[in-house]
């Protein structure tokens, strides 16, 4: 940006390119932090903002149709909505366990265990999630050499040199696909079990290691682990939206697809809409806040090594099928918030089963169970990295999947009052092996290109945290290079 320094100009111009969480949480920081606020522009491709962020309702009960929750131990999420005036809205999950579906029953997750990796052998026998031989294996991790761990590894490769592969596929397994619908023998270690993976550096044994990471026994109940708002997550999306509204210094634009990035003398031009009748955007800085493809796209031309990493990242698509039961239709209410499925857990017929996951929402949550009244509502989620096909089924189609995965494990009988499908295309980033490397590439390459910034959930973590903390980072980044260059009011 050519502006002398010193020299006063008018309020400069910030596009933020990508309309879900991490972009709204950045229009935002620009246009709510101390001191003068930029103007500031969100173009969203789609009809909507908020990403995966949506609340509409079933049988007139508000659930979400994307992420439900939030980590409450994370403070970057808690801190937003607050910031928002939603603290007082923020609720935490009933005290009920969830399970885990492993050789044909419910069985209780493991007690003493950090993201499916055992500290208490004794605790995972106890659990019945894997056989004889599978505890066993996990037993001689104590008497085996070290596995080396110079570098970064697939989650599957060194979980199960030390543990075993049942234990990876029936426990950590569907924990990391609750998280990223991936695979343990594509997921990097080091990204998505980065406290695991330091303490496995230190300690020769994984049991130690997980040991290491938990609190004493004795040390009493930590606080809850998760939270979300009354009314569903998605209403954090619709506040970031009115706030920004009403700052006036932003505007939201929908159906507004910025197809080109460009540098200029002054600062970005984006082109914006169809190729037929392309709009011209001018800019002062901009932050791309769209999944890691079309992130790349825009990039190509103008941070070539971050376009090239972030091609690099896969992404899995995930649909959600929602269902509102009569209560009469389950034989026992649901005593749990819901359960995973491993990937090679297999039904009646030798078939695997379609579902990865299922939440009883009205267990799960007491502000929902008060709207619902007589009504039991679940959340089956569908859809792996790689294994995908199923998605392609029509909605019909995977209502019944859904509906047969319940009658076949809790017995529900008859048909759902009410049934809600979503599909979550490309929806969730894959955190590779080296991932960690390919971020810091980006990040480095993004930095040396003066008023850009990048934020998202291709980056640090795929939770609203993570995304919120990313975002207020590049706001931060961009503010400070405007002030930098131009004294503005």
């Amino acid at each position: 940006m050519d502006i002398p320094s010193g020299a006063r100009a008018a309020r400069p111009h910030v596009a933020v390119i990508g309309g879900g969480v991490a972009g709204l949480a950045a229009a935002y920081h620009l246009v709510r932090e101390p001191g003068p606020a930029p103007r500031v522009t969100v173009f969203e491709g789609g009809p909507r903002a908020g990403g995966k962020l949506r609340v509409s309702e079933i049988a007139n009960v508000p659930v979400d149709e994307g992420a439900e929750s939030m980590l409450a131990r994370r403070p970057e999420g808690i801190a937003l909505a607050g910031a928002l005036g939603l603290g007082d809205a923020l609720v935490h999950p009933a005290p009920v366990p969830a399970a885990l579906l492993s050789y044909g029953a419910l069985r209780p997750f493991p007690a003493r265990q950090i993201q499916g990796i055992p500290a208490d052998p004794d605790a995972l026998a106890a659990s019945g999630v894997l056989s004889a031989a599978g505890v066993a294996r996990v037993r001689e991790d104590r008497s085996l050499p070290p596995t080396p761990l110079d570098d970064d590894v697939p989650v599957a490769a060194y979980v199960g040199a030390r543990m075993g592969d049942e234990l990876v596929n029936r426990l950590v397994e569907p924990l990391l696909g609750g998280v990223y619908a991936g695979r343990a023998d594509r997921l990097s270690l080091a990204a998505t079990l980065p406290a695991v993976y330091q303490a496995a550096r230190e300690h020769t044994s994984l049991l130690d290691a997980a040991n290491s990471l938990l609190p004493a026994p004795a040390s009493g109940a930590p606080g809850p682990v998760f939270a979300t708002i009354d009314g569903g997550m998605g209403r954090l999306a619709e506040t970031l939206v009115a706030e920004l509204l009403r700052s006036g210094s932003a505007e939201v634009r929908t159906s507004a697809m910025v197809r080109e990035l460009a540098r200029t003398e002054e600062g970005w031009r984006l082109t914006v809409g169809p190729a037929c009748h392309p709009e011209y955007v001018e800019a002062d800085a901009v932050i791309i806040a769209v999944p890691a493809r079309p992130a790349s796209r825009l990039l190509a031309g103008v941070a070539p090594v971050a376009s090239r990493n972030l091609a690099r990242i896969e992404y899995a698509s995930v649909g959600l099928v929602t269902l509102a039961y009569p209560a009469a239709a389950f034989p026992e209410p649901p005593s749990g918030s819901g359960y995973l499925v491993p990937a090679v857990e297999t039904g009646r017929t030798g078939e695997r089963r379609a579902v990865k996951a299922v939440t009883f929402v009205t267990t799960k949550w007491p502000q929902v169970a008060a709207r619902a009244g007589d009504l039991v509502i679940a959340r089956c989620s569908l859809g792996r990295h790689g294994d995908e096909h199923v998605l392609q089924r029509d909605d019909a189609d995977l209502v019944a999947l859904a509906t047969a995965e319940l009658a076949d494990v809790c017995g529900v009988t008859g048909p759902p009052a009410a049934t809600r499908v979503t599909r979550w295309g490309g929806g969730l980033p894959q955190y590779g092996v080296g991932h960690l490397d390919l971020v810091a590439a980006v990040r480095a390459d993004v930095a040396s290109v003066p008023g850009l910034a990048v934020c998202g959930a291709a980056y640090d973590g795929v939770g609203v945290p993570a995304c919120a903390a990313t975002a207020r980072a590049a706001a931060g980044s961009v503010r400070a290079g405007l002030t930098a260059a131009q004294e503005w009011t």
